[in-house]
């Protein structure tokens, strides 16, 4: 078994008893408690394990006991002093945290609601939970593969032996138990996991942009918004976009000059060498009876073909990503497609979303099979809406990059004769960012109508839509990394 490298946000697999719980102080006490009305011999054994030759007791008695009330020991274990809230801060600040326990091991009438009923007494978050056989110590090692775990916290040996072992980065919570190993990474408290986690190196995401940048007012705040966060991304290539609109003289081929020379302005603000980064891509869309290989499409191939993983984070038309995968199918194994396009299922149609006007390169796109996430513009990304008066307050003044996209967005809204305007395309970045600002749901992949209608079915492959996103913080880590 191999470990998948990291893609996205850091997942972290946390156990329970004894990681969260204080199963083994519960247990003791039960057990001393129960002796005394046996033998009330006391502990004969100081080294061995609670249940494995502690007390005197003959296999019966401790199996009779052992099984008769773990369940009820199970239901009414404590919390671990600071769990709760250091797995709440994590999840804050974006990790996703997989509850992994092995409680799936015959002991329990109803594990699963027993669990889960037990973590919300104590109001602890988690992103999933997934029960195991702790009978089977390296069931959790597959697990952690399965959902690509990049920390698992243990308080077993041999669970940790085998994530460790299959590359999973393992951290082994301490106790009185566990001490005679000392090959791991021991943690003895809630302070250190947390310390350990945020300091764990995260692995850069590789990413291509695929931006129309001159379009409105918002690429330019995407762009400068992935640029000034190279702690998570790895930004391969800046690929231009086809657009029309008044902006662009009515010609695509005029956009995309406009839009190459846009990006470069961007990127110049950011303090980052454009040089071999800005590819131009198709002047045209393929609905129009466009099909070239440009330099755009070729860089998504060959980034594609280089790396394990790209993320093709797309907030104009599809056109370049269509055409990418239209003339080399092999990457689509190979990219994750992360676009801003089109509008929720509930609308009527997707008319006049200038993302999704290359029909037929949407189609090419949703029919590929491709991993692919939809962020609607209007009902979700419609809702980052800001005013000239906000950004003036919050970030005019603050750098030549701050002024350069407040004087864009003032400008752009008093053409368009508008007092407010969403920044839709932060969404997109904001998305790799940090999971825990969305809400997310799984769809089989909708058909396109001639209309631009999605026509909703329950046969086709799987794609995910956004459903929610959280507008304060997203806003709020935009304009801190723009202030930086």
């Amino acid at each position: 078994m191999k470990n998948k490298k990291f893609e996205g946000n850091i997942i972290i697999g946390i156990d329970i008893d004894n990681v969260i719980s204080n199963f083994n102080d519960e247990l003791f006490r039960e057990f001393l408690d129960h002796d005394k009305s046996l033998r009330n011999t006391g502990i004969i054994n100081n080294d061995a394990y609670i249940t494995r030759g502690m007390f005197d007791w003959s296999k019966e008695e401790l199996d009779d006991f052992y099984y008769s009330n773990i369940e009820r020991i199970a239901m009414n274990l404590k919390v671990i002093d600071k769990a709760p809230e250091t797995i709440k801060r994590l999840r804050d600040n974006g990790y996703e945290i997989y509850i992994i326990s092995g409680r799936d091991n015959g002991e329990y009438s109803d594990p699963y609601k027993m669990t889960s009923e037990w973590l919300g007494k104590y109001g602890i978050e988690y992103d999933k939970l997934i029960l195991t056989d702790a009978y089977n110590s390296d069931e959790k090692a597959k697990i952690c593969i399965q959902n690509d775990i990049s920390i698992m916290i243990d308080d077993s040996t041999k669970v940790c032996r085998e994530t460790k072992s299959n590359g999973i980065e393992t951290l082994l919570m301490d106790t009185p138990y566990n001490r005679q190993v000392n090959d791991f990474n021991r943690v003895y408290n809630w302070d250190e996991i947390y310390d350990f986690i945020v300091n764990y190196k995260k692995e850069k995401v590789n990413v291509i942009l695929d931006t129309d940048t001159y379009n409105e007012c918002d690429d330019q705040f995407a762009l400068a918004y992935m640029l000034k966060s190279q702690d998570v991304f790895n930004v391969e290539a800046i690929t231009i976009a086809p657009f029309k609109n008044w902006r662009s003289d009515n010609t695509e081929d005029s956009g995309i000059d406009l839009s190459y020379n846009e990006a470069k302005k961007v990127c110049e603000f950011c303090n980052v060498n454009s040089d071999n980064l800005i590819f131009k891509g198709s002047t045209d869309y393929i609905k129009n009876g466009y099909s070239e290989r440009n330099d755009a499409v070729n860089k998504i191939i060959e980034i594609a073909l280089k790396n394990e993983q790209t993320y093709i984070l797309g907030i104009g038309a599809i056109t370049n990503i269509a055409l990418a995968i239209k003339y080399e199918p092999k990457i689509i194994d190979r990219i994750k497609v992360i676009w801003l396009g089109g509008h929720t299922l509930l609308c009527d149609n997707n008319l006049h979303e200038a993302n999704f006007k290359d029909i037929d390169a949407t189609r090419i796109v949703f029919e590929s099979k491709v991993d692919l996430t939809i962020i609607p513009c209007k009902g979700v990304a419609s809702n980052l809406y800001t005013t000239k008066y906000e950004l003036n307050s919050i970030i005019n003044g603050k750098s030549e990059l701050c002024n350069f996209l407040y004087d864009n967005f003032e400008k752009f809204v008093e053409e368009t004769n508008r007092t407010r305007w969403p920044i839709w395309d932060i969404a997109v970045i904001a998305y790799m960012i940090n999971r825990s600002w969305f809400n997310t749901f799984e769809t089989s992949c909708p058909n396109i109508n001639d209309d631009t209608s999605y026509e909703v079915n329950n046969n086709s492959h799987k794609v995910k839509f956004v459903n929610w996103l959280n507008v304060d913080e997203i806003y709020r880590d935009l304009f801190k990394k723009l202030g930086e």
